[in-house]
């Protein structure tokens, strides 16, 4: 039988945020390119958001019950756009992950709108069903420029940090830091 014994020299790992003395910064977020790059993934985000409630509202009336899936595709790339413009790295992957699964569904559900713009089909409430089936159709460039300005964000860097020494400190670092149990 094997027992796993843990030292206790260690102190545990808490991040007790920035130790005094210590500048963190993060060097790729100051690069023109990389600003330029969460700038267009957070308007992408948005205008995705915006057409999809467009459409939504718009076809209200006809819509067969995939409501309640546009509703949360806007809510989540609203928060994706506010958590991207706060430089956050993690919801870049996902956000293209989401973006293929909705070209997919808006390049398969782009012709039926043209479909419902004949004699006998009910009408949607604000715009008609061919204006609505360009704004669907619209919607898979938009993912597709998601997808590669989001991947180029991920492999930016933009949760890279470097610690320096801040000059006006004392030259002592650890000195606040409390003695290390025996």
């Amino acid at each position: 039988m094997v027992k796993a014994v843990m030292s206790s020299a260690m102190p545990p790992l808490v991040n007790r945020g920035p130790r005094p003395g210590v500048i963190v910064t993060h060097p790729n977020r100051d690069k023109p390119a990389v600003q330029a790059t969460r700038a267009t993934v957070v308007f992408l985000l948005l205008v995705s958001a915006a057409l999809l409630l467009v459409i939504t509202i718009s076809g209200w009336n006809v819509s067969e019950g995939a409501v309640w899936a546009q509703i949360l595709y806007i809510i989540i790339y609203v928060a994706f756009a506010y958590y991207a413009a706060l430089w956050n790295r993690g919801v870049l992957p996902v956000a293209a992950v989401l973006a293929v699964v909705l070209a997919i569904f808006a390049l398969v559900a782009g012709p039926s709108w043209f479909s419902r713009d004949k004699f006998g089909f009910e009408p949607t409430d604000e715009l008609s069903a061919g204006v609505l089936g360009v704004l669907t159709l619209l919607i898979v460039p938009v993912q597709v420029l998601l997808v590669g300005f989001a991947m180029r964000g991920f492999s930016q860097g933009w949760n890279v940090e470097l610690e320096r020494r801040d000059p006006a400190a004392s030259t002592d670092l650890y000195a606040e830091a409390p003695p290390q149990p025996a």
